[in-house]
């Protein structure tokens, strides 16, 4: 007798997963995106009021001497507005922040605190010296006036960090400068600010150079970031549409009748 014949068993359909699983998943991921977008926009608004206020900071009167900050909380509240002050150069005291640029090239910030009538001092920025491509301790002539001085310049932060690859030097050429070991060394009450001088008119020039440029606040970047989440919104909605209704459309029409 011979055996039954061997029915093949098919196997069982894969199962699908559910549509409004994948139209919830779709809209979760265009709700983020867009949302992310949006809060790009919002960013770059703000940097644009930034810019605005800095503009306006920059573009008012000058200050006089009595309205300087005597805080690091109102220092902030007049960044970058004018002030003229008078004073005694504690040259002694200069210091050569490396690694600065000017105009694309290489050089130093040249920094001396300036001792105020009031007994303390405050460090201004004084201008930029370019640095010697054979022997970067050698420093660049320039003038330092001796007595009574006047100079007008803007209130800025104290001078921006470098990464450094090693210890900090100690000497007169720096890569950074940090207030608190700052004060110490000249020896009297340092504002926790500086001032970065401006060229006057009239006045003799130094051989500094104070092409000073405003803080670029970047506005732009956060438009290209809001424009990258609302393409990734507009793609997940254009995926979703082409897998979930207009391909399983056109399938069904390419194996129905003729």
């Amino acid at each position: 007798m011979s055996p039954p014949p061997v029915v093949p068993v098919e196997p069982p359909p894969a199962r699908a997963r559910p549509r409004w699983l994948i139209l919830l998943a779709a809209l979760a991921l265009m709700a983020l995106t867009a949302r992310l977008g949006w809060w790009q926009l919002d960013r770059a608004a703000q940097k644009k009021a930034l810019q605005t206020a800095i503009e306006a900071q920059a573009d008012a009167s000058a200050l006089p001497a009595s309205a300087l900050p005597a805080d690091e909380p109102e220092a902030t509240r007049q960044r970058y507005r004018r002030i003229t002050l008078q004073g005694q150069w504690m040259a002694e005291h200069t210091v050569y922040l490396e690694n600065r640029q000017m105009r694309g090239r290489p050089g130093f910030f040249v920094l001396t605190p300036l001792k105020l009538p009031t007994g303390d001092a405050v460090l201004v920025q004084r201008g930029w010296l370019p640095r010697d491509l054979v022997d970067r301790t050698r420093i660049a002539p320039y003038r330092t006036a001796e007595g009574e001085v006047q100079i007008q310049g803007r209130i800025v932060p104290w001078p921006s960090h470098l990464t450094a690859l090693g210890a900090e030097a100690s000497g007169a050429i720096r890569q950074n400068l940090d207030f608190a070991d700052e004060a110490a060394r000249v020896q009297r009450a340092l504002r926790p600010f500086a001032i970065a001088e401006l060229d006057q008119p009239g006045h003799a020039k130094d051989g500094l150079l104070r092409d000073w440029p405003m803080p670029a606040v970047d506005v732009h970047k956060h438009y290209g970031y809001a424009a990258q989440w609302f393409a990734l919104c507009a793609l997940t909605a254009g995926l979703y549409v082409w897998f979930q209704l207009i391909r399983p459309r056109r399938r069904q029409r390419a194996g129905g009748p003729d």
